[in-house]
């Protein structure tokens, strides 16, 4: 497996190491090489994982192309919350104890290299931290409190540009010992109640599902076995009471339903949508890569940054689509139908993103969206184009003037080369609940984009399933709630 060290694009660091490979992260984004390379383990030592950042897209990049980036995005959401640094130190919160008892400072900070620390006395530190995180480089810094008990109170990565000379010698000792040594087993826990979690929000403006759909589940699950209740946001520190958490909210990374997602994962509970799935499905240029690499038919699609604007009109012809990549329910897309739009819109997006999405414009009267759950089928739905619009949702105007109008059909109705190409989109992803868009063009199957958290409302997917369409999805959570009770999941 290829090695990668990836750097800021102004930084010298050097590695002398054999077999692995410094490259700037710029290079590592758009060079065709590194886009079709196959199994690399990327290692991202870029200044920044902030949110769209370049050192954000290049772990989450990594990831579609399959890729085995550290840290992962996950790792990084991870380090930016401190609600998440301190739970997921929990397990180690003795060995902070023991480790730190002669430190006599409110406050203590160390750095990390590649799971070692350079003073011999904090070396189980090392291991351990390495262990909740998995980030090359870090520095953990830490608290005591009125008890005199120390806590993990955050973790920044240390980018290549942040090593002094001082520490190169040592750095590239452990990242040589690394690169050829021990691997770090970090312990999964596992459930142990039997009860299920609903999180959603009441004033949300247009839930995932509407408020009869979430008490068809609570009615359903009670017939089958299993208890559900609906929480909120408030309700975070009761999830260890579950046994499993369905996501009925809007998800976001940068956003309370992904600390959810992810406190219920380390928990052991089965979750709906999963971490990494919210991760992966609330980004559109993570859909582009993937997509591409795996063959998957789908409109033009070009992955825009500021060095390739001048190549997007050839790629994708005129009028096309620009989308920002974390973009929902149609927000801050826009279509150009010239060049000077083009350039306006692409300028307008760089404010905020680095790579952006640019997709050929693809009319049609509907677009199919495919519910799949497990891995299979599960509902077919055309969702019309709103009226007197290019979109199914038109962000402005009355409620009725915003959306087109829904038909359900039977999954055995739908076309099948749509339906195959929706469940093989979505199996790139996950085995969770997803909503494929889907488009057929005189015959011809394209994937728009997999939805994490799709509509499950009452009166619209369940028009042909009726109560079976909630049963279908209850009966995945309990089949996966007993495989963890047998250790089979």
């Amino acid at each position: 497996m290829a090695i990668l060290i990836i750097v800021d694009n102004s930084s010298n660091w050097k590695l002398d190491i054999p077999d692995v490979e410094i490259v700037p992260s710029r290079k590592y984004l758009t060079d065709v090489k590194y886009i079709e390379q196959r199994n690399a383990k990327v290692f991202n030592l870029c200044k920044s994982y902030r949110y769209q950042s370049i050192g954000y897209y290049v772990s989450l990049l990594a990831e579609a192309r399959g890729h085995r980036p550290l840290p992962s995005v996950m790792t990084v959401r991870d380090m930016k919350s401190q609600s998440l640094t301190r739970f997921v130190s929990e397990d180690v919160e003795e060995l902070f104890q023991k480790v730190l008892g002669n430190v006599d400072k409110p406050e203590f900070s160390i750095n990390v290299y590649f799971g070692r620390t350079e003073e011999k006395r904090f070396e189980k530190l090392g291991p351990a931290l390495y262990g909740l995180f998995q980030a090359p480089m870090m520095c953990a810094s830490f608290k005591k409190d009125a008890n005199g008990k120390w806590h993990l109170e955050s973790v920044a990565a240390i980018p290549a540009s942040g090593i002094t000379p001082e520490k190169q010698e040592f750095v590239e000792k452990v990242a040589k010992e690394f690169f050829t040594g021990k691997k770090i087993h970090i312990p999964k826990r596992s459930a142990s109640r039997y009860d299920m979690a609903i999180l959603w929000n009441p004033k949300e403006q247009s839930p995932p599902s509407n408020e009869r759909a979430l008490q068809k589940f609570v009615k359903i699950g009670e017939t089958l076995g299993i208890d559900v209740e609906l929480i909120t946001r408030d309700d975070y520190a009761r999830l260890s009471e579950f046994d499993a958490l369905f996501i009925r909210e809007t998800t976001y990374v940068n956003h309370y339903t992904y600390r959810f997602a992810r406190r219920a994962a380390a928990d052991g509970l089965v979750v709906i949508d999963d971490p990494q799935t919210i991760v992966r499905c609330t980004n559109k240029v993570y859909h582009a890569e993937l997509f591409k690499r795996n063959s998957i038919p789908t409109p033009k699609t070009i992955v825009g940054h500021r060095d390739n604007i001048h190549e997007i009109i050839q790629a994708v012809g005129l009028p096309c689509i620009i989308k920002p990549p974390d973009g929902s329910f149609s927000k801050g897309m826009s279509k150009v139908n010239s060049e000077e739009e083009l350039l306006k819109a692409t300028e307008e997006m760089l404010k905020t993103t680095e790579l952006f999405i640019v997709q050929e414009f693809t009319p049609t009267e509907y677009d199919w969206r495919i519910g799949i759950i497990d891995k299979k089928p599960l509902y077919a739905c055309k969702y019309h184009m709103a009226p007197k619009h290019w979109q199914i949702i038109k962000n402005s105007g009355s409620e009725e003037e915003s959306f087109g109008k829904v038909e359900t059909v039977p999954v055995e109705l739908a076309p099948r080369k749509v339906v195959r190409a929706a469940v093989e989109a979505a199996n790139l992803i996950g085995d969770g609940l997803y909503g494929v868009d889907m488009k057929d063009v005189n015959g011809k199957p394209m994937v728009i984009e997999v939805n994490d958290n799709p509509n499950i409302d009452t009166g619209y997917e369940d028009s042909i399933l009726k109560d079976d369409l909630y049963a279908k999805i209850l009966e995945v959570f309990i089949k996966r709630i007993e495989q963890r009770r047998r250790g089979s999941l």
